[in-house]
C-alpha cells in the first residue's frame, strides 16, 4: 500500500513566501521606526518650549514708577503716563537733565507691573529698561549701576527633577526663572538663549559634561559668547503639593567647576516660583563675588579658532606618521628632485569686530527670523540679543570676521535695508 507524504511538495515555496513576508514587515517597521524618528526630531525642534530673556544685563531697569495721567483718549492717557515714567525713571537712575527725545532713544522697553486703563485716564507702576550700551556712558556714576563687567557668558541653567535632567527640552520652571531675572546691578554679562529652534538640540544636560575645548569653542562662538555658566537646580519633592527642597549649584567653564552650593527649602508648590527666583539671585551674587577676585576669567582656549580634540589631533597626527611610513623613498638622481616653487604670500586673517545692530521685534518669531538670517551671513562668528525689546526695537551683537562695510554689503545683498552709524547698523525689511 502506498504510504502518502506527510510533507506536502509545495512546502518550500509556502516557505518562501513566510521569508518574504517578514521582510517585508521588517522593511515596514524600519521605515516606520525611520519616520517616527524624523517626527520626534522635527517635534523636538518645533515645540512650544522658547522663553525670551525680560531683560539682559545690558539693560539698566528702573522700577516701581507710579504715573496717574490724563488724556483727551485712552491711548492718548497712556502715552502721556509712558513719557512721564521715563523721565522719572531717568531722575531715578542719576541721569542728567536731557531732551526727552534724547531719553526715548535710550529706552529698551517698558514693563507694565500694573496698570488701570479708563476712558481719559491712566493709572499705572511701571518699569523702564534703558540700554546699557547707549546710556551707561550718561548713568556710570548713577547708583545700582555695576561699574565692573564680565566678559559675555553663555548661560545654560540646568534642572534636575524626578530624575530626569533638561534645559530647554520643554518650558521648566528653572528656565523661566533665569528668563525673569532682571539685573541692573549685575556684573555679569549673561548671554542666555531663549531655547527656542535648535537651541534644545545643541544646548542639552549631556552638553555640560563634555570637556572638549573644540565642542565648547563653537558653541560659545556661535552665541557671541566667552564662556559658559552653568547654574545647576535639583529639586526633591516630599510629596505631591507639599515640601520641595532645592539644591542649588553655580559652575562655570567647559570644566564644570564649582563656585559652591546652597538648599532652600519651599513649603508647598505654590512656592516655588518665589524660591527660585531667590536662588538666581544668590548665584548671581556667587558670580559676582567670583569675578571680584578675579576667578571668573574667561578661558582662552575657547577662543582658539584651530584648536582640535585632543583625540582627534592624535588620530590626525598617527595617520600622517603612517602616511609618512608608507611613502617612496626619496630619489638619489638630483634630476629627479622636483624643484621647489616658491611659496605664495599667505593671505591675511581677516580682523574680527564686534557690530552692534538693531531691529525691529515685533515678536518671538521675527525675532528669530532676524537671528538666523544674520547668522547666516558668511563671516559672522556669532549672534546673540543684547536689548530685548518685544513690539520694539531690540538690538543684538555680531561678531564678524571683517569690517562693519562688509557686513553692510552683506545684508543687503540679502535683501535688508541697512542704515550705517558709529560702529552700529540698523536693519529692516
Amino acid at each position: 500500500m502506498a504510504v502518502a507524504h506527510a510533507l506536502p511538495a509545495p512546502l518550500a515555496p509556502h516557505r518562501a513566501g513566510k521569508v518574504s513576508l517578514w521582510k517585508g514587515i521588517a522593511t515596514a517597521c524600519a521605515l516606520a521606526l525611520a519616520v517616527a524618528g524624523i517626527a520626534r526630531l522635527i517635534a523636538q525642534v518645533e515645540g512650544d518650549r522658547g522663553i525670551n530673556p525680560v531683560a539682559t544685563s545690558h539693560d539698566i531697569e528702573i522700577g516701581g514708577i507710579e504715573v496717574n495721567t490724563t488724556g483727551k483718549t485712552a491711548e492718548e492717557a497712556r502715552q502721556a503716563g509712558w513719557e512721564e515714567a521715563r523721565r522719572k525713571a531717568w531722575a531715578k537712575a542719576g541721569g542728567p537733565s536731557i531732551p526727552d527725545a534724547q531719553i526715548e532713544s535710550f529706552v529698551a522697553s517698558i514693563v507694565v507691573e500694573r496698570e488701570q486703563i479708563g476712558p481719559r485716564r491712566y493709572i499705572a507702576t511701571l518699569g523702564v529698561i534703558f540700554d546699557r550700551a547707549r546710556a551707561g556712558q550718561f548713568l556710570s556714576a548713577a547708583e545700582g549701576v555695576a561699574a565692573r563687567h564680565s566678559a559675555p557668558m553663555l548661560t545654560l541653567p540646568v534642572l534636575y527633577s524626578g530624575g530626569v535632567a533638561q534645559v530647554y527640552e520643554v518650558r521648566g520652571p528653572w528656565q523661566l526663572a533665569w528668563a525673569q531675572f532682571k539685573a541692573p546691578t549685575s556684573g555679569i554679562d549673561y548671554v542666555r538663549p531663549s531655547g527656542s529652534g535648535g537651541d534644545s538640540l545643541l544646548l542639552t544636560a549631556g552638553q555640560t559634561t563634555r570637556r572638549s575645548r573644540a565642542w565648547w569653542g563653537n558653541i560659545v562662538s556661535q552665541f557671541g559668547a566667552s564662556d559658559i555658566l552653568v547654574p545647576v537646580a535639583r529639586l526633591e519633592r516630599q510629596w505631591p503639593g507639599g515640601p520641595v527642597r532645592g539644591t542649588f549649584t553655580a559652575r562655570y567653564g567647559p570644566d564644570s567647576i564649582s563656585l559652591g552650593s546652597f538648599t532652600l527649602t519651599a513649603n508647598k508648590e505654590a512656592d516655588l516660583p518665589a524660591m527660585l527666583a531667590n536662588a538666581v539671585k544668590r548665584i548671581d551674587a556667587m558670580y559676582n563675588e567670583a569675578l571680584a577676585r578675579g576667578d571668573l576669567k574667561p578661558d582662552a582656549t575657547l577662543r582658539q579658532q584651530n584648536e582640535l580634540d585632543p583625540a582627534l589631533a592624535a588620530i590626525i597626527e598617527a595617520a600622517a606618521r603612517m602616511e609618512a611610513a608608507n611613502a617612496p623613498a626619496a630619489s638619489a638622481d638630483p634630476a629627479a628632485t622636483p624643484t621647489p616653487t616658491p611659496s605664495a604670500t599667505p593671505t591675511p586673517e581677516a580682523k574680527i569686530s564686534a557690530i552692534t545692530i538693531q531691529f525691529a521685534s515685533p515678536d518671538a518669531k521675527a525675532l528669530d527670523a532676524v537671528l538666523s538670517s544674520v547668522r547666516s551671513v558668511p563671516g559672522v562668528k556669532g549672534a546673540s540679543t543684547t536689548s530685548l525689546a518685544m513690539g520694539g526695537t531690540s538690538v543684538m551683537r555680531v561678531t564678524f570676521a571683517g569690517s562693519i562695510d562688509e557686513l553692510r554689503d552683506a545684508l543687503r545683498a540679502r535683501g535688508w535695508s541697512v542704515s550705517a552709524g558709529a560702529n552700529a547698523l540698523s536693519i529692516r525689511r
